[in-house]
């Protein structure tokens, strides 16, 4: 088989070996892999009519199978989607497209009266048209595997959003070692839990696309009542989860087990926050038979470097590792100053090879801060992508993470790492979830967490694990953590809520 350029042969190739067989559906529609293949060479044919290969273009729909269709038709025009959410706020949506620079918009008639007044009605891309066959081969042959795939605008808890593009060979390799590393097969179905413009959804997405598998996209609703989401899983006969932690807790922490199991589900994947051991020792014990990973790695990579396959039973280790490298991806630590990290030792953690991105859109000085020359050589141009993650290796050569830079504080003389203080409070009786902040300007560590644990009996209980300046000045018991829009626990709403404590 000849190498592959573009990824549209992965759903060329199953449209061919699958043509009635689901491959995308939502809560009300359905589409066969030879039904998604005719909209995405139809609507890329209108795209392409008006749309210069290597441009961006904005997709504003809702979640569901139609909008994964106009990715596609993006790509068959030889041009990068840039997902554009709609239940994000509008100014957030209009400093996207301000960044990419006024492009073409997509968007579902749902959405259209999300669209800026400001917006130029010429740059509006609607329908589709009889697919042009000449034209899109015309595409194709112009097309290298180095040209971007999407542009992915981060929706983290801190710092200022940006668009991260990434290339078709950046999504192959991974793609090209996820699937058979994970054993994915065709009679897959994942249940889609991601948004669109959150990178985990690349896995489902392309995975499936590759293996001829069916991707299930949950309603966002569902996660809001754990019985209903169990049922959909059920129904659905899901049988892959490739999630946020936050989602999993959301089930695990509501005792959704309890009402039913979803037997279905063979496989469990989570990445984006270390996941509390209680509660994957939940999901554990629900599916003793299935297969669980622990994923890291940033979108800058594309989607993950490292993984970690659990053995079966209860996890008892102090430490869930994130793992080892995916293939081709070389992982390693860099001390203060860049200097080498000895075993054993933290560093932050780095990454080379064709898995990471292009870049960030329109932003060369931020690319140059984070994309850098590998500092171990000076004799070839090696660029190294540095994740402002800490992490060190175990005996047996696994990643670990131990928390981001900017989470390590300097506090009363000490260097502490506030992950250090979560899993302290994990470790207390009836604690589920926990996550710690600093307050800068007050100079006090706050503790949030989930649990029926008194706040003051957890301090007393704090205070025989941990050295007296790392216990919390307060914690702070909630019913559920805010969540970003991509499924992680929200820290700048947590901090919002220290601002006006009394």
């Amino acid at each position: 088989m000849s190498r592959i350029k573009n990824v549209l042969e992965y759903l060329e190739n199953s449209a061919k070996k699958f043509p009635d067989k689901v491959a995308f559906a939502d809560e009300t529609k359905q589409m066969t892999y030879a039904q998604v293949l005719c909209k995405a060479r139809s609507a890329g044919t209108s795209i392409a009519r008006r749309v210069p290969p290597r441009t961006p273009v904005a997709v504003l729909g809702p979640k569901s199978a139609d909008t994964l269709c106009i990715f596609l038709a993006c790509v068959y025009a030889g041009c990068f989607y840039v997902p554009l959410n709609p239940q994000h706020p509008a100014a957030r949506r209009e400093q996207i497209l301000s960044t990419l620079g006024t492009p073409f918009l997509w968007a579902a008639e749902e959405c259209r009266s999300l669209i800026p007044d400001s917006f130029p009605q010429e740059r509006l891309l609607v329908g589709g048209e009889k697919e042009d066959d000449a034209l899109l081969e015309s595409i194709r042959r112009g097309h290298i595997d180095t040209d971007p795939l999407y542009v992915l605008f981060t929706s983290g808890s801190t710092g200022t959003p940006k668009g991260i593009a990434v290339s078709h060979r950046s999504v192959i390799d991974f793609i090209e070692e996820f699937v058979p590393l994970f054993g994915i097969g065709e009679n897959e179905v994942f249940g889609n839990q991601a948004p669109f413009d959150f990178d985990v959804s690349v896995k489902d997405i392309y995975s499936s696309l590759k293996a001829g598998a069916t991707v299930q996209i949950l309603p966002k609703r569902l996660f809001s009542f754990p019985a209903m989401l169990v049922d959909h899983l059920i129904e659905r006969k899901v049988t892959t989860l490739v999630w946020a932690v936050s989602a999993l807790c959301i089930l695990s922490t509501l005792g959704a087990f309890s009402y039913k199991v979803p037997q279905n589900i063979r496989k469990v994947l989570f990445s984006g926050e270390v996941m509390p051991v209680n509660q994957l020792n939940e999901w554990k014990k629900a599916l003793p038979d299935a297969m669980f990973v622990n994923l890291y790695g940033p979108t800058e990579i594309t989607c993950n470097c490292t993984y970690y396959i659990l053995g079966k039973g209860a996890f008892s280790g102090k430490t869930l590792p994130v793992g080892r490298p995916f293939p081709n991806e070389r992982v390693f630590l860099l001390g203060e100053g860049d200097a080498p990290v000895p075993a054993g030792y933290t560093g932050e953690i780095c990454v080379s090879g064709t898995a990471l991105s292009l870049g960030y859109y329109n932003a060369p000085e931020e690319t140059a801060r984070a994309f850098v020359q590998n500092p171990f050589n000076r004799s070839f141009p090696e660029t190294v992508y540095k994740t402002g993650d800490l992490g060190y290796f175990d005996k047996e050569g696994n990643l670990c993470f131990v928390g981001r830079k900017d989470f390590q504080i300097k506090y009363q003389g000490h260097r502490v790492e506030l992950s250090e203080i979560e899993n302290a409070l994990l470790a207390c009786k009836n604690v589920r979830r926990a996550i710690c902040l600093f307050d800068a300007e007050a100079e006090k560590i706050w503790a949030f967490y989930q649990g029926e644990a008194e706040p003051s009996a957890l301090r007393v209980a704090l205070r025989s694990r941990l050295p007296s300046y790392m216990v919390p000045f307060r914690c702070v018991s909630l019913g559920s953590f805010p969540l970003t829009e991509n499924g992680k626990a929200d820290r700048r709403k947590l901090k919002e809520m220290i601002s006006y404590a009394p």
